[in-house]
């Protein structure tokens, strides 16, 4: 049976896209010059992931400005002046902010799925944005005209054919990108926030099967943008029994970084779901040196006296670059620890005879 390890979502694009970003910015490019460059990463991406053997693959998301904002490419009704998340390190993330409805995809994840799965015929996963997060485009002053309930019941069915999409697509598994998840416990340390963020996201997957939300997932972490987090210090045990209230089938949650791993792995184990399955991650996308097998294998191992081996997969803790000018780690480093993931996994697997 093994031990299933999968990939978080974003890979470090190479030098030529990264050069076809800025000229495309520049209006040095066209679309057309920038999306040849963007198709020739994912195919790059996809060959590199086989050739390290990695039995789930992605995009790395090489296509998309960032985790957060692919729905609105092609939507006018934002400024780019909304809510700013700062990370420990001092620099800032900016959201959009909403000036008009109704609120509508301009771009839908399946379209990424579809590319991806032109180079391969191996399982591909596909990483969504949470309507959580999307939630926090829409301004506290309001937006004339469009109400926040209004909003929200657009966002929903929005979402629910974002993730239908990719189902319908053929992914292996659709990702739901949690992050603002720990990071809401920092605004507003009551929990009422990260309540909020649940039932909403639960107000979509309950329109899933129990069939096809054993084939949807959550990500959690701190956030990892240019070697630096914005909730790390916020204690997963606030955050982990209701993120367990998601009507999915599987969890991918960061530990590598955590500094008291075990402590977290005993949450985990008191509050899991009966049925789900927990990817933890082993590999950490913010050290600049690779984890070796085995460390991981031990990671796993470590996981593996708190998790039964038949409910207990391996991930990355975050995505490397989840925004498209994030540089900070480079692609071969990237690669590097997710071979590490992979053979170390398969390592535990051994020594534990799954």
């Amino acid at each position: 049976m093994g031990i299933p390890t999968e990939p978080i979502g974003s890979i470090p694009r190479p030098a030529a896209l990264i050069a076809a970003l800025a000229d495309h910015a520049a209006g040095r490019i066209g679309d057309a010059d920038l999306a040849a460059r963007q198709e020739e990463a994912v195919a790059d991406t996809i060959a590199r992931l086989e050739r390290i053997g990695s039995p789930v693959l992605t995009d790395g998301e090489q296509s998309k400005p960032s985790f957060v904002t692919y729905p609105l490419s092609g939507h006018d009704g934002h400024r780019p002046d909304g809510a700013v998340i700062p990370f420990a390190d001092g620099h800032t993330r900016r959201l959009p902010r909403l000036t008009a409805g109704p609120f509508r995809y301009g771009a839908h994840a399946a379209t990424y799925l579809r590319a991806a799965r032109r180079h391969t015929d191996l399982p591909v996963k596909q990483a969504v944005i949470a309507p959580s997060a999307l939630s926090l485009l829409y301004p506290a002053e309001g937006v004339d005209g469009y109400p926040r309930e209004a909003f929200v019941d657009d966002l929903a069915d929005e979402a629910e054919a974002d993730i239908r999409g990719c189902l319908e697509a053929g992914a292996h598994v659709v990702q739901l990108d949690f992050t603002e998840g720990r990071l809401s416990l920092k605004l507003d340390p009551g929990g009422g926030l990260l309540d909020d963020f649940v039932a909403l996201n639960n107000r979509v997957l309950e329109r899933f099967s129990p069939a096809e939300r054993a084939r949807l997932g959550v990500h959690t972490c701190p956030g990892g943008d240019q070697d630096s987090t914005h909730s790390l210090d916020v204690d997963y045990a606030g955050l982990l029994p209701k993120l367990f209230r998601l009507n999915v089938g599987n969890f991918y949650v960061q530990l590598a970084s955590e500094p008291d791993p075990e402590r977290v792995l005993a949450v985990i184990r008191d509050h899991l779901p009966p049925g789900a399955r927990v990817f933890v991650g082993v590999t950490d996308p913010i050290s600049g040196v690779a984890e070796t097998a085995e460390q991981v294998r031990d990671r796993v191992l470590l996981a593996a006296r708190h998790i039964p081996a038949d409910r207990l997969g391996t991930c990355d803790d975050c995505g490397f670059a989840p925004f498209a000018d994030d540089t900070s780690t480079s692609r071969d480093l990237a690669f590097d620890k997710i071979a590490a993931r992979i053979e170390g996994t398969a390592a535990a697997a051994e020594a534990l005879g799954v």
